[in-house]
């Protein structure tokens, strides 16, 4: 098996990281694969913000977890989350940054980082200490946040799950 097949085959999300950094360069290059990620027609209208201080992480998570009514909602606590956003009216934005979160799963299982999906912010995007919130982290008024990623070392290795079967068919 050759080592992308290798690499897409065995990453799974990581929900507990230890409290190890990330090295820039690695980091750069988990960016650059979310870059290259395919765009519906080459638009690129996304922009890729990097949160690397925790403290700031943490604020957003206590705002989504206000919001959701859940408690002591951390994001699992990353090292690093990164947050695509694309803009409002690009029909292809959601479908981009899922494109664009793909290549960063798999980038960082490459370099054994760890990662997950945060989907909250999809729902909650425009409410206003949400938006405060990205507004402070840069992230134009016209993007809407679909996903994130967040990256770190896992604590433990995760559990290999057994894909359903059944559930191709080919025609011709």
């Amino acid at each position: 098996m050759n080592e992308v097949m290798k690499n897409i085959l065995t990453r799974r999300s990581i929900r507990a990281f230890l409290n190890r950094e990330i090295p820039k360069e690695e980091l750069e290059q988990i960016v650059q694969a979310g870059l290259y990620a395919p765009s519906g027609h080459n638009y690129q209208t996304w922009r890729f913000t990097v949160v690397t201080d925790r403290k700031e992480i943490q604020r957003l998570a206590k705002i989504i977890g206000e919001k959701l009514g859940r408690e002591h909602y951390d994001m699992y606590n990353p090292q690093v989350l990164l947050v695509p956003s694309n803009e409002r009216e690009n029909p292809h934005g959601m479908e981009d940054n899922a494109c664009a979160l793909e290549n960063i799963f798999l980038a960082a299982h490459s370099f054994g980082i760890g990662s997950v999906w945060i989907n909250q912010l999809r729902d909650i995007c425009e409410e206003e200490e949400v938006r405060d919130i990205l507004t402070d982290w840069g992230i134009p008024e016209n993007h809407q946040v679909f996903g994130m990623a967040a990256l770190g070392y896992g604590k433990t290795e995760p559990e290999q799950k057994v894909k359903k079967v059944g559930i191709v068919h080919y025609v011709g």
